[in-house]
């Protein structure tokens, strides 16, 4: 079976581009491609300031863009009910926009926040990023609209600052806490790297080299088609734990506590948060010995790191499920290198770790555990390490190629 995941965003933007001309009566601006992400190891630590190790999907939300001088921004979705919706950018607030429409409506909200002359637009957007499926399709969405802006206002703001746009559209106006890993990853990755991020100075991010193929190895993304919902409470209530401890303990963040420390804080803390705390500090020195062994040219050393993550994001931080605790086991038992849940939890997908060839091996087992379990068939593909936000069509003269 193969299960190569490889989409053509050129081909995909004449097809939007067409798309857009039917419903907007006449031709974009310009198409412009923002990828999902998986993160290889890492989670819950943005938010305290810490580090992780992303990498942008070969799968992306495309938006056709086209300014409009009358203040109005009009949005549609090639995955929504049809509908074209009509908002004015004057009276943009938090709450005045629900549903998919939010995110890049509180991208442009953002936008005009930070003192950027920003004006209206038709957009029309075709995302192959699934949703609820822990690979940021929310942060493609913003990102896309934030690369797309920047270029046809002439902005020219460096990478971090637009992820850090799109994370404030997403904390402040959809109302998700989220931290900058998902807005980073997908703005600043590039092809055949992992992006190294510390969530405290984001701009100093590094690009490791992760090459998978030379090193006969293959990274399975595995969609548990469980859908998760960052909105619901869940996530905002582990930040606030976080945040509460962190006071307790007299430090800014988390990320401030060593590992050394780590045993005295747990005996000081109150019971419910000593377990979120454990899963932060030693998830960061996770992340510290996964960028040494990649630096090295050893990425089959990530599979034991990867499975670690797991544990600790099953047993401290607890928001695994057992689709995801099954798709972990079901690939260890078929000779995965290493397996643990991607992205925010409750749901969503699991990275599997597997040399090459044994790509089917892995994903049939785990595709006959979920049977067997009677669970949905999980949606397996291998993915590559790929570009981050950029435009698709030929760029504007006098505007730059890339974002870093």
């Amino acid at each position: 079976m193969n299960r190569t995941d490889q989409w053509d965003d050129e081909s995909r933007a004449r097809d939007v581009a067409d798309e857009f001309r039917r419903l907007f009566d006449g031709a974009p601006d310009g198409v412009w491609a923002a990828p999902g992400r998986v993160n290889l190891i890492g989670e819950h630590t943005d938010y305290n300031d810490g580090f992780a190790l992303p990498m942008a999907l070969p799968r992306s939300t495309l938006v056709a863009a086209r300014l409009r001088t009358d203040g109005r921004l009009r949005l549609h979705s090639a995955q929504g009910d049809g509908r074209i919706t009509d908002l004015d950018v004057t009276t943009l607030a938090p709450g005045a926009v629900t549903g998919w429409a939010a995110y890049p409506a509180g991208v442009v909200w953002a936008l005009a926040e930070a003192g950027h002359p920003v004006s209206g637009a038709d957009l029309h957007f075709d995302s192959t990023v699934p949703t609820g499926a822990g690979l940021s399709s929310s942060a493609a969405l913003e990102c896309a609209v934030a690369v797309a802006y920047d270029e046809l206002h002439g902005l020219r703001l460096p990478g971090a600052d637009l992820a850090r746009i799109a994370q404030h559209a997403e904390n402040a106006f959809v109302g998700v806490p989220c931290g900058i890993m998902d807005q980073m990853a997908s703005v600043c990755s590039t092809a055949g790297s992992a992006l190294h991020l510390d969530a405290r100075s984001p701009e100093r991010h590094g690009h490791v080299p992760f090459d998978l193929r030379g090193q006969d190895l293959r990274l399975l993304v595995i969609d548990t088609r469980v859908a998760h919902d960052l909105g619901d409470g869940a996530y905002a209530a582990l930040r606030k734990g976080c945040e509460r401890a962190a006071a307790l303990l007299g430090l800014p963040a988390l990320r401030d506590l060593s590992a050394g420390e780590l045993p005295g804080a747990l005996d000081a803390l109150p019971t419910e948060l000593a377990p979120l705390v454990r899963h932060v500090v030693t998830e960061n020195a996770r992340v510290v010995e996964a960028v040494s062994r990649l630096r090295e040219g050893n990425a089959a050393a990530l599979g034991p790191i990867l499975t670690a993550g797991h544990a600790s994001l099953r047993d401290d931080y607890r928001v695994s499920c057992p689709e995801t605790d099954l798709a972990v086991a079901a690939a260890l038992d078929a000779g995965a290198l290493g397996a643990r849940m991607t992205g925010g939890g409750f749901g969503g997908s699991v990275i599997a770790l597997v040399r090459f060839g044994q790509e089917d091996v892995v994903g049939d087992h785990v595709t006959a555990a979920f049977a067997a379990a009677g669970h949905r068939p999980p949606h397996v593909l291998t993915a590559t390490p790929s570009a981050g936000a950029h435009r698709v069509t030929a760029p504007l003269e006098g505007t730059r190629p890339a974002l870093s």
